[in-house]
């Protein structure tokens, strides 16, 4: 039985979550279509820079993304403390940068007032969008149909234009996030599309290499790149205070990633280096585990991925029965497992 799509983002249980989208139609969404002989390589740019736009206006982060010839991948991590820190004033001019909004809005927004007799209906639509804000719904609403829109005037053809909304995973704790943003970051070298992560096109990964390096020669603040935007920062294990980043340092994500991809290549199946990166060692994940994981994130689990117990508990919520992925959870989450055995 369907779940909704309501019960499915709960971010009072967790803020972070993976969405994924793909075309519905023989021709490619990106790549190169080999009955018409058209490429489609320029709607990547199209997707990247529509998020880039409405990761600026939601109160959403974007953690990691690849854009696929026929589908794309998104960590998203809603920020419900900034949503309800937005000002009447900052809610009305964020949603009118994507809609035309209301004429009671609109008026407050240039005169800074408005009569007492229209005082409740502009409450009530600054509470829904605010509320809108900070909806992964809303935000995958406005990203698909312009993209939808734009294709289908390229095709000039009508219809259907993705497979459905979207899909969406919830990630419960620090392994499902990592495990989940390699399995994105990986997605092309895992498909044979590119053979390193610096040619990886229109993934985060690349982007978060690019700007590292940048940031390590020069002295200067770097002009932003109109294709990129601010993804939401590794803010390391010194700041786990903080609810404003990824808790890990990136250099270690760099380590772990760059390790990840030289034993999921062809010419490397099944090989293991001797060095285990810092972040499986303080994360309790076995190599073998990792590995599997990463290659196979969306084969092992369905709307949630986790600790075994909060996944149940989060499928209980959403008004589910059964729960996919228990063998897997268990070996991504061995050392807590065995710590809680030992106790």
């Amino acid at each position: 039985m369907t779940i909704s799509r309501r019960k499915l983002i709960e971010p009072q249980i967790t803020p972070f979550y993976h969405v994924i989208n793909r075309c519905v139609r023989r021709a490619y969404l990106c790549g190169d279509d080999p009955y018409n002989g058209k490429s489609y390589h320029h709607r990547r740019g199209w997707i990247v820079n529509k998020i880039k736009q409405l990761a600026a206006v939601f109160c959403i982060d974007v953690c990691a993304y690849a854009v696929m010839s026929n589908h794309y991948h998104l960590v998203l991590k809603i920020d419900t403390e900034q949503q309800q820190k937005l000002t009447p004033e900052a809610v009305i001019s964020r949603w009118l940068q994507l809609f035309n909004g209301h004429p009671i809005a609109i008026d407050f927004l240039k005169e800074g007032q408005i009569g007492s007799d229209k005082q409740q209906a502009l409450s009530d639509l600054v509470a829904e969008w605010q509320q809108r804000l900070g909806s992964i719904s809303w935000f995958m609403r406005c990203l698909n149909e312009e993209i939808a829109r734009k294709s289908n005037k390229e095709d000039q053809c009508k219809g259907a234009f993705w497979e459905g909304r979207f899909k969406s995973q919830a990630l419960l704790d620090e392994q499902a996030l990592l495990s989940c943003m390699m399995y994105v970051d990986l997605n092309p070298i895992r498909a044979g599309v590119t053979p390193s992560l610096e040619q990886s096109d229109f993934t985060s990964i690349q982007q978060r290499i690019r700007e590292y390096h940048q940031k390590k020669t020069s002295t200067k603040p770097s002009s932003s790149n109109k294709s990129h935007f601010q993804l939401l920062p590794f803010v390391g294990a010194e700041h786990q205070a903080k609810t404003a980043g990824i808790n890990f340092a990136f250099v270690d994500y760099l380590e772990l990633i760059d390790w990840t991809g030289r034993c999921v290549r062809n010419d490397k199946k099944g090989f293991i280096a001797p060095n285990q990166p810092k972040i499986l060692q303080k994360m309790g994940i076995t190599p073998d585990a990792w590995l599997e994981h990463s290659e196979q994130f969306m084969e092992h689990y369905a709307n949630v991925s986790g600790k075994w117990s909060r996944m149940c508990a989060f499928k209980q919520h959403a008004g589910g029965h059964w729960c996919k992925g228990k063998s897997a959870s268990h070996q991504l989450h061995t050392f807590y497992n065995r710590k809680k055995i030992l106790q």
